[in-house]
């Protein structure tokens, strides 16, 4: 009865080792000429606000994030004031590369659901680097280099 188990319990640990393994990329995997990782800084645009952005695309999937480095926490309210509107300092950027000259991107903010900010971005190659748009709000403009 342990010759038993002790062998199931082998044949479990060898499956699931296997099972965890990636396979590789079959060659009908579609790829993108932008796949990889990107990073830049932006412009401050209208707001005065720059974005430290990290993109990565892979298969034409574009994920990331953009992040204000400036941006404080809450801070002491001496004068009993209201408080001023909290700026998104963290956004994240979703969207797909197509072929053609230009792709749209989604930027969306993280603030409380109350107040949910949604911006459209605008993304071209241009050489061996990526600029990215914001087509609202701040218009900041930022050209990546991969890393």
């Amino acid at each position: 009865m342990k010759r038993v188990l002790l062998l199931a319990l082998a044949m479990a640990v060898a499956v699931s080792a296997d099972a965890q393994t990636r396979a590789p990329a079959s060659a009908s995997t579609p790829t993108s000429s932008l796949d990889g990782e990107w990073r830049g800084k932006s412009d401050g645009g209208s707001c005065n606000a720059p974005l430290d952005f990290v993109i990565t695309i892979e298969n034409g999937f574009v994920d990331g994030s953009a992040f204000d480095t400036t941006a404080h926490g809450p801070v002491p309210n001496l004068k009993k004031a209201p408080p001023p509107a909290p700026t998104p300092s963290l956004w994240q950027i979703h969207g797909t590369v197509r072929s053609g000259a230009t792709f749209p991107l989604i930027g969306v903010a993280s603030v409380t659901a109350a107040d949910r900010r949604e911006g459209k971005l605008t993304a071209r190659s241009d050489g061996g680097s990526l600029v990215i748009s914001e087509n609202s709000g701040c218009r900041r403009t930022v050209r990546l280099s991969r890393s």
